[in-house]
């Protein structure tokens, strides 16, 4: 875990080199290149940041393994996530990769609202935390892969 920061460091600067090489691209040239890096056509990620303490980590990640991630997987359109930690914000970081946002927002609130009920009640039974949401969400937004 302590190689986090170079690893996102890493990432970062990959992403950033990716973007800046994109930008430079014309409109016509850029989704194409997109789409041949990801090799799914990837139309809209979802952007979550929920607040996560340093030594919460587990937990949270064992609330999401037993909640969000088997509901996703059956969901249509869902394509796939990755689920970071920022040390420097003590934040989960959620990127959701959805293959449209009509399937993204297609999904019942009602639904998501039971998924997330059962993701509190599993982060309460881990933090021992006994009311409330132990990871509050704190960021919610859409990317869009140029």
């Amino acid at each position: 875990m302590k190689h986090w920061p170079t690893l996102l460091s890493k990432v970062t600067g990959l992403c950033l080199t990716l973007v800046l090489t994109l930008a430079a691209l014309s409109d016509i040239q850029a989704p194409v290149l997109a789409s041949s890096v990801a090799d799914v056509d990837v139309a809209v990620i979802e952007h979550l940041r929920v607040s996560v303490p340093k030594d919460s980590r587990d937990q949270w990640l064992a609330a999401e393994r037993g909640s969000w991630e088997p509901w996703l997987q059956q969901q249509q359109g869902f394509l796939g996530r990755d689920v970071l930690w920022d040390p420097s914000t003590e934040e989960g970081v959620l990127m959701i990769r959805w293959s449209s946002r009509e399937a993204w927002k297609a999904i019942p609130f009602d639904q998501v609202l039971t998924v997330q009920d059962r993701f509190e009640q599993l982060a309460r039974q881990e933090t021992g935390q006994r009311q409330g949401n132990p990871f509050p969400l704190v960021f919610e937004g859409e990317l869009l892969p140029q």
